[in-house]
């Protein structure tokens, strides 16, 4: 696997993007936030080599290099999922890459479903841990040139990076939330029971990605920071018909503050 991923990166290399201080991960609804970005250099997905091509609504497919925060950034406007078909590692090969290229820490964004009686669309969500209900990126033979065999899990979001958005986001007036995300494999939303399943295992939200994303980036010692949107709710006696499209509009209500805190918070890396 490095050396396919040490190839792709090559291959970015000459196209410009050199020496990314973070990377960026867009998810559904989400993307707006490159329009933030001083974009230096722009790709769509089907360009680079043995990348995986986004087949979803709301997921533009392109890999974006510019300065964000003040900072150099590689964003990645739309992501991979188990649902389109692809395997683990096709899913989580982008992380790679950009550890590859530099990256010093991974900035995640979703769209999800609150199972938390007290949290409302719209509400905004610091992953401070998570469950996962998918395949484990890591299965299969380990390379211990990219990382060890069985890696840590105990902080598996960055603990000064939370600190850091709580501060900012209190300093910018915008309230947020802490919690535990779980991840499916999707595409279904998700049944009463086993929204009522996820709330009685710890869950305070959940969605289609980012945990495989999260393990890969730990099992090669980059720190994380993610956030979720909430966008519909799994909370029994408010529990509605739910679509891709009103996921999409939803996510996009508190994209604007979501974007606030972002660039605030790479800047101060």
């Amino acid at each position: 696997m490095l050396e396919k991923i040490v190839r792709t990166a090559e291959f970015l290399n000459t196209k410009g993007i050199k020496d990314p201080e973070a990377g960026i991960i867009l998810g559904t609804g989400l993307g707006g936030l490159t329009t933030e970005i001083d974009i230096q250099v722009e790709i769509p997905y089907q360009e680079i080599p043995d990348f995986p091509v986004s087949t979803v609504q709301g997921h533009e497919g392109k890999l974006i290099f510019g300065d964000f925060g003040g900072k150099k950034v590689i964003a990645m406007k739309g992501r991979f999922h188990y649902y389109e078909g692809y395997g683990s590692e096709q899913v989580t090969f982008p992380i790679r890459v950009m550890k590859e290229l530099g990256i010093r820490a991974l900035f995640l964004s979703n769209a999800a479903g609150g199972v938390n009686p007290s949290f409302r669309i719209g509400d905004i969500m610091l992953l401070e841990d998570h469950i996962c209900l998918v395949d484990n990126p890591l299965i299969g033979r380990n390379d211990d040139r990219i990382g060890p065999r069985f890696p840590d899990m105990s902080v598996p979001y960055d603990k000064q990076l939370i600190e850091k958005a709580e501060a900012i986001a209190a300093d910018l007036g915008i309230p947020v939330r802490k919690g535990v995300y779980l991840s499916t494999t999707g595409p279904t939303f998700e049944t009463p029971a086993e929204y009522r399943f996820f709330r009685i295992i710890g869950a305070d939200a959940v969605g289609m990605s980012t945990v495989p994303e999260v393990i890969t980036a730990r099992h090669m010692n980059v720190p994380v920071f993610a956030v979720s949107i909430i966008t519909d709710l799994g909370v029994d006696g408010k529990i509605e018909y739910t679509t891709h499209e009103s996921v999409q509009q939803a996510a996009e209500h508190s994209e604007e503050k979501m974007t606030r805190i972002m660039k605030e918070l790479i800047s101060s890396m």
